[in-house]
């Protein structure tokens, strides 16, 4: 299993536009970037690649990293950083398959995959194809488990995707708080390597109107608000779930830059084979 981090930054990104702040200015001089959220998962035994969420910055991230185009893309909610890249399949993919969870969302009114097959019925090139929650699915050669995590107001899910031959296994935690259900986390548990959710330090919590959430032993926040963990959160999911070796997603240009670039917190373009 080829794992290539395409997007690891939140709605904005890493440099976010117009924005001078130290962090930004830090990873310009690096050259390095946070773009908007999406994993390129290739199996190499059948040399079929897996497309975790379809960032809106898809067209260049291909671009700059040495990767083939997706055989099958999973979405795993609806928020435009994750969704809306999925549009530059017209002219540029073909019969692609695309997994979204069938539940339906109270706040939409719709699963997933019903808002995807409405918001893209003029693509000839995906077919939306509904999965359940917990309900093992084969993708690209892959076994594929969606599991329910919290991020309100809308659904959203994790997932875990295993190599059945090699036993390799990856985890997602989603866009999620750090309030996950014990049997999400039986699905996502033990992984090679675990992708977190960690919007931004703990101390920041101060600073959003709804506070934190899901405090700790020492009243450290692993909840940001209500939708994303801490990197505090997401390290001890981490923990949680006995992962081998972890990586934080979803970064923010809030995280200061002297931490923002810590060893565990991903940028563009790494790539592990689990």
């Amino acid at each position: 299993m080829e794992v290539t981090l395409l997007g690891t930054g939140d709605t904005t990104g890493t440099p976010t536009p117009n924005c001078d702040c130290d962090t930004c200015t830090t990873a310009r001089e690096r050259g390095v970037e946070r773009s908007r959220f999406s994993v390129h998962v290739r199996n190499e035994r059948t040399d079929e690649c897996l497309l975790v969420d379809a960032s809106p910055d898809l067209r260049q991230q291909f671009l700059d990293n040495d990767v083939a185009l997706p055989d099958g893309i999973l979405v795993s909610h609806i928020h435009f950083d994750h969704l809306d890249g999925l549009g530059n399949a017209y002219r540029l993919l073909d019969d692609v398959p695309v997994y979204a969870a069938d539940e339906t969302d109270p706040a939409t009114d719709e699963s997933v995959a019903e808002t995807v097959d409405r918001k893209y019925d003029y693509l000839d090139a995906i077919e939306v194809r509904p999965r359940s929650p917990y309900e093992t699915f084969e993708a690209c050669g892959f076994e594929v488990t969606l599991v329910p995590v919290e991020h309100p107001p809308l659904v959203c899910y994790g997932l875990a995707i295993e190599d059945p031959e090699t036993g390799a296994k990856l985890s997602l935690s989603g866009d999620t708080n750090y309030g996950v259900a014990e049997r999400a986390r039986d699905v996502l548990r033990n992984p090679n390597l675990l992708l977190a959710d960690g919007i931004v330090p703990a101390k920041y919590c101060e600073y959003h109107p709804l506070g934190g959430d899901h405090a700790d032993e020492a009243g450290v926040y692993r909840t940001f608000g209500t939708k994303h963990m801490t990197i505090e959160g997401a390290r001890r999911l981490a923990e949680d779930l006995d992962a081998d070796d972890h990586l934080l997603v979803h970064l923010s240009h809030y995280i200061p830059a002297e931490d923002a670039f810590a060893e565990d917190m991903a940028v563009d373009g790494e790539t592990f084979t689990l």
